[in-house]
């Protein structure tokens, strides 16, 4: 009798969580998503830019994202709606990975193993923008956090394994780029073939520019692990860093950063074509 109880309360739980997957809340709450990964992209783009063309600037990354939006006019306010927006993709992501569908499209064996990635990913950001509006934000530096896991039994592997995978995912986003598989993720029936053709333009350069930074991210890591020496570590602005920092620095360092504002404009091109 209480298994079947069970059996019920678990059917009526699983009913009403595809419910909201098919409701409207749950899709203007992903493509909010898509309009914040939008905004933290643009901003980190946008810094960076100006500093390759000497106008001032600054290399940051997520969190530094974060606070430069808060010290705006409405800047809390902004960074509610940007946090809301975070927390809808994580949610987004998530679901696509757990049951491989949502109330338009589907993923399939590696999409969905990615889209369980990208969920924590956005969910730990989304936390970070909350604990930034409370105050608390501080997050620790990719040397720190790699100094902690060397600690760990078997910490060189994961930090190496850990790098190692963001190689491949750099890989994928270049593949997604050059392929130009993106656009069979977005309602392309519903374009002009104007909108099509730019669409797909930004598409290209904001993966290649994603592939970049992942890709350098994840080799230094391999590098921390490979040295056992944590302060060769770095995120995405010490990516970045990386890029000014070579022959024609300022010139890399610029086209990459226009790549990431190409990413922000496809990002919001996504909050509005893609299949949720």
């Amino acid at each position: 009798m209480r298994d079947l109880r069970s059996t019920r309360e678990f059917g009526r739980t699983e009913l009403a969580g595809r419910s909201f997957v098919q409701s409207a809340a749950f899709e203007w709450l992903s493509r909010a998503g898509f309009v914040a990964r939008g905004a933290v992209y643009a901003i980190i783009g946008v810094l960076a830019l100006k500093l390759a063309i000497g106008q001032g600037g600054k290399l940051t990354n997520q969190e530094g994202a974060f606070r430069t939006l808060a010290h705006q006019p409405f800047g809390k306010y902004l960074l509610t709606l940007v946090a809301i927006g975070l927390g809808g993709y994580s949610l987004w992501r998530l679901v696509r990975a757990a049951i491989g569908h949502g109330p338009e499209g589907a993923d399939k064996g590696f999409d969905r193993l990615a889209a369980l990635g990208s969920g924590i990913a956005y969910g730990v950001l989304c936390a970070l923008a909350v604990e930034i509006l409370l105050g608390s934000g501080s997050s620790a530096s990719p040397k720190k956090s790699t100094a902690g896991i060397f600690g760990w039994p078997g910490g060189t592997w994961i930090v190496g394994s850990a790098g190692a995978l963001l190689v491949g995912i750099a890989l994928y986003q270049g593949d997604r780029g050059i392929t130009k598989k993106f656009l069979k993720d977005s309602k392309v029936e519903e374009m002009s073939s104007s909108v099509r053709t730019w669409i797909g333009r930004i598409g290209l350069v904001g993966h290649l520019a994603r592939m970049v930074v992942f890709g350098l991210v994840g080799i230094f890591l391999i590098k921390a692990a490979v040295d056992f020496n944590p302060q060769k570590a770095v995120g995405l602005d010490g990516a970045l860093a990386k890029l000014e920092h070579n022959s024609y620095g300022p010139f890399l360092l610029g086209v990459v950063a226009a790549g990431l504002i190409a990413f922000a404009l496809y990002s919001l091109s996504d909050a509005r074509y893609r299949r949720i």
